[in-house]
This record gives structure tokens, sequence and C-alpha cells, in this order.
């Protein structure tokens, strides 16, 4: 009978990396307990550098002699972003998917008595895995958890890259009816044909069965099974309003006994897509009100736990989010679970993002996370699209780029055609770009107001898309501002890193959404703040701080309000602003963030404002501060039941210095390096052939001496950038001016060329 045991204790870690301790004993080690990432300080801006490299995990474990004749595998949730197993120093498995679970067969290697699993970790630069570049930590570890599964020699596949070895798809057939479809393969590692009963039973809430089959088989080396049935009339999982699941119970009999065993949990519902009326689930159409997630936690990394993984859930149901786009990788199998349970529908996505490999043009590793992704992930009924590339033409959109979108596409569509598969681009993609028209659905992340543009560009850009593309559903993949909720402005402007911009920008962005039918809706870029080692910047390092609540957990930001107020049914009232609480200005306008159309303001106990409405967001103007305390309060009615909300403001004579980012001062030869150099020709680009020219990757360039001097004659001073040795096999100086990073004029593109064209190849 199918066993699964924790083996999350007793292992010893070093950072030290010696190939002989795949065999020996580590010789200086801390002891851990799993989920473990060696990133968890600095990964998140701690002191210490951010370490890349491989480390050691090591642990005993004990077999007796009895029961060597079971099967045993090693279960790893995850290894970031390469394992290698080795038992008694022989290699068993390894792992080129840093966020997906894998599984090493451990018969080979077993002996009666002790036994040593040694597990190198690697999260070193690789130009061959994914991801290669992305503004998110990379944590190396065993940051999942690790389980002993111990089964008979008859049981369904562990080992298909897959979960459960049995796969359930269900698919309406109109009339409120739909089909079930089970399927799965059994290995038998006997020497002969067993046979063997394979039951199928589902049951709903109460433990009724509504339906069941079984099948006889005479199994070989592996037998593949599928049963087929229909459901009058089901329960239907209806997102948030309700998540109803039943549980399927499938089951391997030899001789009338249980062999192996699972219980899969699955909801029958109906997604659709439209360029005009958006996410139609189960006949009605919803407004795509989403959030993007990473996986980290403030102090702790990525190695979190259920418990760090449910408070996630209880924050995201809170704020009424209806979809989550789980980036950019493979998350937890059990927050995918906690996905089906409430109702969440789930945007699930691979790592191939930024910049493709310059080494696997066939793009394998993506190809092999996306399996093991749509595998492992298959029975999770809150899954309705699957991603299969994040901004990947960053640098650089060739033929190949489009080749492997549409390798990925393909394969996906192979392995599930019960799902849409979509995509996730930067915004430089333009509108009728053949990228386009690989996905059912199209995703853009667009941050009109913070790196480019003004914040009205938004709704712009996306009326342009639609007259362009009528017939591409498309949305918002993500938006969002970095905010550290300790600065405050009455003027908020781009980069101040205010909760006042932040706020401002979300409105719009909120607004722009609800008055467009045929904007699907948008995720928010992100729910949490998060790591990104190498950040530093609005007033903290190590960090990406666009999420709508603090990456410990313990703050909310304003703009979390405001989604709440357009998203959830809850009724609240909340005061904007409370930690803008030394106020230099005379006049004050008072901002109230709710969903409910009756409140009443108070400044001091005294009635300032009644007000009604549909409004998310009622402001109160000019509201004159006493000296002293000047306590707020907002009471919102509903019927007989009245909800609160309070803070205090108090005036001072200047601006508080504390709640003002101070941006480092760049020197003059820094912000316009450019004026060193003679700009004074005509601006013209000519290539001549044989030639480099500004189009050569930064790499090809490197491969003669002279024009290598062209490169580093302009641009040295970016080669100390972290990106720099990962983005030149596909960045050229072209597609350098075309991000504003960099600042580079029309004029000095032409001088460059100039150089370039007097050097063959």
């Amino acid at each position: 009978m199918y066993k699964s045991s924790q083996l999350n204790d007793c292992w010893m870690f070093t950072k030290e990396n010696d190939p002989a301790y795949a065999s020996e004993k580590l010789k200086e080690w801390q002891m851990v307990t799993l989920p473990h990432t060696w990133n968890d300080k600095d990964g998140q801006g701690g002191e210490e550098p951010y370490h890349r490299g491989a480390c050691w995990y090591q642990r005993e474990l004990e077999i007796d002699e009895a029961a060597l004749g079971k099967r045993y595998y090693l279960e790893i949730g995850a290894a970031g972003n390469i394992g290698h197993v080795y038992i008694n120093g022989q290699l068993a498995g390894e792992s080129r998917c840093g966020y997906a679970m894998f599984r090493v067969s451990l018969n080979p290697y077993l002996k009666a008595g002790g036994n040593r699993i040694s597990i190198q970790v690697d999260n070193s630069y690789d130009n061959e895995v994914y991801p290669l570049l992305a503004d998110f930590t990379f944590f190396g570890g065993l940051y999942r958890e690790v389980k002993l599964l111990v089964m008979d020699d008859i049981h369904f596949d562990v080992m298909d890259n897959g979960r459960d070895g049995v796969y359930l798809t269900q698919t309406s057939l109109g009339e409120e009816r739909f089909q079930l479809d089970v399927h799965g393969r059994i290995v038998n590692e006997f020497s002969r044909s067993v046979q063997a009963s394979v039951e199928a039973e589902l049951r709903d809430h109460l433990g009724n069965t509504v339906w069941q089959d079984n099948s006889i088989l005479a199994l070989m080396a592996n037998s593949e099974f599928a049963f087929k049935g229909e459901i009058s009339s089901p329960v239907l999982w209806n997102g948030i309003e309700q998540p109803y699941l039943y549980t399927a119970f499938i089951s391997v009999k030899v001789q009338g006994q249980v062999i192996d065993s699972r219980q899969i949990e699955i909801g029958f519902r109906t997604v659709e897509l439209s360029s005009e009326r958006g996410v139609i689930l189960n006949g009605k159409p919803i407004k795509i009100n989403g959030v993007c997630r990473h996986q980290d936690f403030g102090g702790v990394g990525n190695a979190i736990t259920k418990e760090h993984m449910d408070l996630d859930m209880d924050i995201i149901r809170e704020v009424g989010v209806n979809s989550i786009r789980l980036a950019h990788y493979q998350h937890d199998d059990y927050f995918y679970s906690l996905c089906d349970r409430y109702g969440l529908l789930v945007w699930a996505e691979i790592p191939y993002i930024s910049i493709p490999s310059t080494k696997d043009l066939e793009s394998r590793n993506a190809v092999e996370q996306l399996e093991r992704l749509i595998k492992q992930a298959y029975n999770h009924s809150s899954i309705y699209c699957w991603g299969v590339q994040n901004e990947i033409t960053i640098a650089v959109e060739t033929e190949n780029t489009y080749r492997t979108i549409q390798k990925l596409v393909d394969m996906t569509r192979q392995l599930d055609r019960s799902r849409f598969v979509v995509q996730a681009n930067i915004n430089g993609v333009a509108d009728d770009s053949i990228i386009n028209s690989f996905t059912d659905l199209v995703g853009y992340n667009l941050y009109y107001g913070w790196y480019y543009g003004e914040i009205d560009d938004l709704g712009t850009r996306l009326d342009e898309f639609h007259r362009t593309s009528p017939n591409v559903p498309v949305l918002v993949s993500e938006y969002g501002v970095d905010t550290n909720p300790n600065y405050h402005s009455y003027k908020p402007k781009v980069q101040d890193y205010t909760e006042e911009y932040q706020l401002k920008f979300h409105h719009n962005a909120l607004q722009t959404f609800q008055e467009r039918p045929y904007v699907l809706g948008g995720y928010v870029w992100n729910m949490f703040d998060f790591g990104s080692a190498n950040r530093n910047e609005g007033g903290e390092k190590g960090k990406n701080l666009k999420g709508l609540v603090t990456i410990d957990r313990t703050l909310k930001k304003d703009s979390f309000y405001l989604c709440k107020a357009y998203w959830s049914q809850d009724p609240f009232v909340y005061l904007a602003g409370r930690r803008f609480i030394h106020r230099h200005q005379e006049r004050n306008d008072i901002k109230v963030l709710t969903n409910m159309n009756h409140i009443r303001v108070y400044h001091n106990d005294e009635l300032l404002a009644e007000m009604r409405g549909s409004e998310r967001v009622f402001e109160v103007k000019d509201v004159t501060l006493v000296q002293g305390e000047n306590r707020i309060r907002v009471e919102g009615i509903q019927a007989d039941v009245v909800h609160v909300d309070e803070m205090v403001l108090i005036p001072v004579m200047e601006a508080n210095q504390s709640y003002i980012h101070v941006k480092e001062e760049k020197t003059k030869h820094v912000v316009n390096w450019f004026e060193n150099f003679d700009l004074s020709g005509d601006g013209q680009i000519e290539l001549k052939d044989g030639c480099f020219s500004i189009y050569d990757t930064i790499e090809d360039l490197y491969t003669h001496v002279d024009a290598k001097a062209v490169f580093l004659k302009y641009f040295g001073h970016t080669t100390n950038n972290p990106f720099f040795e990962v983005t030149k096999g596909v960045m050229s100086i072209e597609k350098m001016s075309q991000l504003a990073f960099y600042e580079i004029p029309l004029e000095l593109l032409s001088v460059i060329q100039k150089e370039l064209n007097i050097i063959p190849k």
C-alpha cells in the first residue's frame, strides 16, 4: 500500500562545495529543517552579498532489511535551481527544473541499515536553465518539503514527471451534463503479468456516490487505463461564489486488496474567452480582478510553510480577487489546492522569461519545465490557462523566439486541450506582432506612468490594441508601482515611491478596466513586496516594492483597500493617508476608500460630511486641522450595521523630511555620459556589408578585438552591471538604445556604426 512520510528534519547543510560530499560526510555543517534556503537574508536585502553557488544537504535514512522488498522513491518538492541526488555515493537522479517537484527511484542504491542521502543544489547562473534573468531573487536550496514514498510492486506511475499518476478531465456536454475522463498508468514491477481491478468513484461533499466504474486488467510492466462517465446536473465550481469540489477515488486492487489509491478533488465548470465580453465562467461574464504572487516571504525567503501559504490566501481573499497569476514559475502544489478550494481562477506559468538561452536554441529546458508544470498541476480545477512566456522579447525578438513560443504552445495543447494558452508581453511588442496570434489569450505588462509615458496612456494603448486586433482577447498581465509606505506627498509624482502615487496609479488602472468591456481585466503586480537581490531603490535594498502588502505581510498599503473597495463584497470603510500623520499644510483632503454607499465623516467628533453614492473613493476636501491631534473618523452605514475606521493627523510647521525619498544624486558624467563624444554628425545610420554593426550582439562584437574595443569605448561603464554577462549573448547596441536605462541618443548610434563599418567580420 502507498505510504508517504516527511523527511524534513535532521538535514546537515554546508555552503562548501566539495564533490567528495556525494559519498563522504560533510566536514563543517549546520543542522537545518526543510523547507530551507541559504538566501533567506541576502536574497531580500541583507548585509551579506547575494550568494549563488553549489551547496550540499545530507542526511541518513534507515531501512530495515525486511522492508527492502518495498519500492522506495524520494520526492523532492523543489531544488533551486539545479539538483543532483546521490544515494550512498551514487548519482540517483537530477533536476534542472528549479520550481518543479521531482522524484528519484531509490531501490537500485539502497542497502539494509543506514543509507546516506547527499543532495547538491546549485543556484548559479546556467545559460541552459531558466530563468536566466529576471527581476526577482533566484533562491537556492531545498525550499519545499522532501518526502519518502513507499509502495508495493504494483502502483500508479509516479515517474512520468507528473504527481498522481492519474489525470482527471471534465468536459461540458451542454444541457447541464459533463463528461468525466479518468486515465493513467499502472506500473507492475513483478516479472509476470498480474490480474488487477482498477476502480473509480466520484463522491459529492456529503460522501454520496455520484458515479463509479471499474475495469479488470492483466497488468504488464506498464498498463494504461481509462474511464469515461457522464455526470448529470453537477453542482458547479463557480469561482469565489461557490467553489464546489467533488472527490474522485481511484484505486488498484489485487485479489480484493487495495494496493494503491488516490483521492483527487475536481470541480465542474466551463470557461470561455471573448474579445468583447471577456472571461465567461459557467456562462456568466466576469471581469478578472487579479493579483500576481511571488512565493517568498520576509525573513524566510522562498522556504515557506503551509502556514505562510494559508496566511497569503487569507490576505488575498480579503482584498476580493477572483483570479491569481502565480508568477513566474511553478508554485507549491498546496497553493494550487488552496485556489481550488477558495475559487480563484489561476494563470499558471513557467519561467521562460526575459531572455532566451544562446546555447540551448531548442529550449529543451523550457519544454521540460512546461511538461512538469502541466502534468503536476493538471488536476487543479482552478487553473484556466497555461502561461508559456513572460517578456521573453525584452532583449531580442527573433525567428527562433517565435519558433520556441509556438513549440511551447503546441506542446501545451498536446498535453492539455481543456485549458487556454496565454503569454505576457512586454509593452514594446507591437499590437499586430505575429506573437499575438500564437496563444488564445494575450497579456501585456503595462507600466504607463512609472517606467514610461503617463498614467492616462494605459487606456489609449488598450484602445489601440483592440482597434488593431479586435478578435484577440487581451488583459493587463502586470501593472503597478514601487511604494514605500513611509513616503508621502501632497503632490504625488512618478517615482517618488509614495503611497499617494500608488493610490493614484491604481485608481486610474481600475477605472480604465471598468470602462472597457473588451479588456478581460488585469493582474496587479504584485500582491506582496518580494525579494529582488540586485535592486536598491525606494529606500529599500533587495526588494521589489510594488506589492499591495509588505514582504512580511504586516502592513497593507492604501492601495490594498482601494482594490478591496472595487472587488470585495464584504462591507468596510478605510481612511487613506493614515501614515501621512504629520501634515504641514493647513487644509487637507480626506479620502475614504469603501464599497459602501452611505458614509459619514467626522473631525474631532464633529460631522464634516454625509455622503451617498456608488463611488469607491469619497473625498472631503479642504479640511482645516487644529493644533494637536486631529481625530478623523468615518462611519459606513448599511441597514442597522455601522462600520467604523479612524486615524489621527497632526499639523506641523514644516514638511516631515522622513516622508521624502532622497534619490542618490548622479554625477553629470553618468547622467549625460555621451557628452564626452562628438555627436555633430547627421545621425544617419548606414550599414556596410561584411562589417560589424550595431545590430550584432555584444557577444559577437567581443569575438573581434577591434569591435570589442569600440563597444568598451562607449559602454565600458555598463559592463559592471550584474545583468551584463547574462544579456550580452542576446543584447545588441541597437536594442540597448530602445531601453530608457541606457539613454543612448540617435546621433551616438550613427557615430558608433561608422566606426564599426571599418571592421570586417
